[in-house]
């Protein structure tokens, strides 16, 4: 099949989940044999990745235009260059994925979460995710949600019945450490935040019960956002030396960070299935993750929830034995390996594309 997707960055994924999901899910179809055509904002020497066409158009700069620019000027080249499926990434862009099916071309949305929760957004930016979630109903050929809680959602309030197809992760650890040590930690002595910082991921919450824990761990908060600096600026108003604060980080330091922290702490409160969350738990860590229906449904019982009481566990977290640490990590990795999986996730999106096409 010849296959687009779009909605996101773009890949090398060097921003957020949707880009790392479509940079795994763009290289395994090619694998299997199908045509993978990606569309970026971000513009580099390279004409393809992992086997994956790049295709890039500008965008508008701007909070609330960069994504539905780009979207719509993808959209538009799409329809001229023809394609048997497309993918949308994010609510944000259900509009858009209207016109190719209109085309004749079968669209797929994954939604990701309840986007107009985030606290970034004004009331505008809300309301336009809102009735996104409406036209996704009826926009696209067939809804994605990559979680339970997601899926129940549109059903509930729409009557609308999507496909659940999960986010995806490697397992096992990494054995190179040096970028770790490069950062100025330790292995197995270091506790491990990843995401965006903005507000509703609560950067500045895990900083400020780190620094109430009796430890000489020290904490890595990773991550960045192009449109939060102010609340960056909070964050990194420490003067606590236990504390590194190093930026976003990808690829091959990603993965070393995640293999050998001590703890990894998940604080997101919005969205559907959280990247980060799944990679941490396939890497083996022991992981604990702010308490939410979507978190719950990833953890299972091989990570352990917080509240309001995120000093308490952490301070727990780090006294626990080497033995009841690795037995945490063995639980978590077979969690994530029985049920998300990348093969497990190509296979549910091969699956959905191979009916739309024949629909079509």
């Amino acid at each position: 099949m010849r296959i687009a997707l779009l909605g996101t960055r773009g890949i090398p994924a060097n921003y957020g989940g949707f880009e790392t999901f479509v940079e795994e899910l763009s290289a395994r179809l090619v694998e299997r044999g199908h045509h993978v055509t990606v569309y970026c904002r971000e513009k580099n020497v390279r004409s393809e990745y992992r086997g994956a066409q790049l295709r890039y158009l500008p965008s508008i700069r701007h909070k609330y235009l960069d994504t539905a620019a780009h979207t719509a000027l993808s959209t538009i080249d799409l329809l001229v260059r023809r394609f048997d499926v497309a993918l949308y990434c994010n609510a944000a862009n259900a509009v858009f994925a209207l016109l190719p099916r209109l085309r004749g071309i079968p669209t797929g949305l994954n939604v990701d979460g309840l986007e107009r929760h985030r606290k970034k957004w004004n009331r505008i930016a809300k309301t336009w995710y809102l009735v996104s979630e409406w036209m996704a109903t009826w926009c696209c050929s067939a809804v994605v949600t990559d979680a339970a809680r997601i899926h129940d959602y549109y059903l509930e309030r729409f009557g609308k019945e999507s496909t659940f197809i999960p986010y995806g992760a490697e397992t096992g650890k990494v054995s190179g450490t040096g970028i770790v040590r490069a950062l100025g930690l330790e292995p197995g002595k270091y506790v491990l935040y990843v995401s965006r910082m903005e507000p509703e991921n609560n950067a500045l919450m895990v900083r400020q019960a780190f620094e109430k824990v009796e430890t000489d761990c020290k904490l890595a908060l990773i991550g960045d956002a192009p449109y939060a600096n102010s609340y960056i600026r909070k964050v990194k108003d420490t003067s606590n030396s236990r504390i590194v604060i190093p930026g976003a980080i990808y690829g091959e330091g990603y993965r070393q960070l995640q293999s050998h922290c001590s703890v990894y702490i998940q604080a997101t409160e919005v969205g559907g299935t959280h990247p980060a969350l799944i990679e941490a738990m396939g890497r083996g860590a022991l992981v604990l993750y702010l308490k939410t229906p979507e978190s719950d449904e990833v953890a299972g019982d091989a990570a352990v929830p917080f509240e309001d009481d995120l000093v308490e566990k952490l301070q727990w977290a780090l006294q626990v034995s080497d033995e009841e640490r690795a037995d945490w990590g063995c639980r978590a990795m077979r969690r994530i390996e029985k049920l998300y999986s990348w093969e497990v996730v190509t296979d549910g999106y091969e699956s959905l594309f191979r009916r739309l096409s024949s629909k079509s």
